[in-house]
């Protein structure tokens, strides 16, 4: 069985940041690549940023250069670290996880590559 649970959500005014856990049970994160994404109220979900079981990354546009994934082999847990918060940022944030590599290194923002999902955690930022 394997659970995935995320926390650190928050809300916080624009410019700040957070740092957002995803606690992995019932396998190695080392052999699973894991994503981050994110839904807003009205919108569907989008793919924020991936890490392979290689270790490679990628990222969405709009959260290059602030947002950065990451990944604690030894705890299984995965983290997101977002800086220079905007508005637009606000959504649930959701992780996912499949077995093994990722079909491509760009499919990795995409839903349909992940068969684990958490349950999210919220975050609000204000203006």
């Amino acid at each position: 069985q394997v659970l995935l649970v995320e926390s650190g959500g928050a809300s916080v005014q624009a410019g700040r940041s957070l740092r957002l856990s995803c606690a992995a049970f019932g396998y190695t994160y080392s052999s699973y690549s894991m994503g981050w994404f994110r839904q807003a109220p009205g919108k569907e979900r989008e793919g924020v940023a991936s890490i392979d079981t290689d270790g490679r990354t990628s990222y969405a546009d709009s959260v290059k250069g602030r947002f950065t994934i990451s990944q604690d082999s030894a705890k299984n847990i995965l983290y997101l670290q977002m800086n220079s918060l905007k508005p637009e940022d606000t959504a649930m944030y959701y992780c996912a996880a499949r077995a093994g590599p990722l079909a491509t290194f760009l499919s990795g923002l995409m839903q349909h590559e992940y068969k684990y999902w958490g349950q999210g955690t919220q975050v609000t930022v204000s203006s």
